[in-house]
């Protein structure tokens, strides 16, 4: 005869073995959905990092314009190549100088027409555009993620 709660204990012992089993079945069906997620979440700040170079490159161009003035694009075309590590960014389309005015929309271009007087009565301004382009590579191409192949920027400064 057994001792008064000894059926209960091996019934017990028996369950938590049943349980730990379960508990590694469960961890193997959820793994793969949160690797996917932990991906998508890696490609979205890879991504997004490029972004942040590839307007600090275009910012870098616009300084070098501001400094250096618009007489020479290949050169601000270079210092936005050559303002961060990123070996991918390209200075396209080129760099371009235009006369404009400044409107609350934005800079209305007149081209090269720097003689004609803007709507407010005043002179209009010399102003450099700066462009800058990198191609996004995904880890896993095969998530679908709506992310755009090539990233770009650009930025307008008035150098006059």
């Amino acid at each position: 005869m057994q001792p008064p709660g000894e059926s209960t204990r091996v019934l017990c012992v028996g369950a938590r073995a049943r349980r730990q089993g379960t508990a590694a079945i469960e961890f193997g069906l959820v793994s793969p959905l949160l690797l996917i997620l932990l991906t998508g979440i890696v490609e979205i700040g890879i991504a997004t990092y490029q972004e942040i170079q590839l307007q600090t490159a275009v910012e870098a161009g616009a300084l070098y314009a501001a400094a250096h003035g618009a007489s020479n694009l290949t050169a601000i075309g270079q210092a936005v190549v050559g303002a961060t590590g990123n070996t991918n960014i390209t200075a396209i389309p080129a760099p371009t100088k235009f006369c404009g005015c400044p409107t609350a929309a934005g800079v209305v271009s007149q081209n090269a027409d720097c003689t004609t007087v803007c709507a407010d009565g005043k002179a209009p301004g010399q102003y450099v555009k700066v462009n800058a382009k990198v191609t996004h590579q995904t880890i896993m191409p095969y998530l679908s993620l709506r992310l755009p192949a090539a990233l770009t920027a650009s930025v307008t400064v008035r150098i006059q």
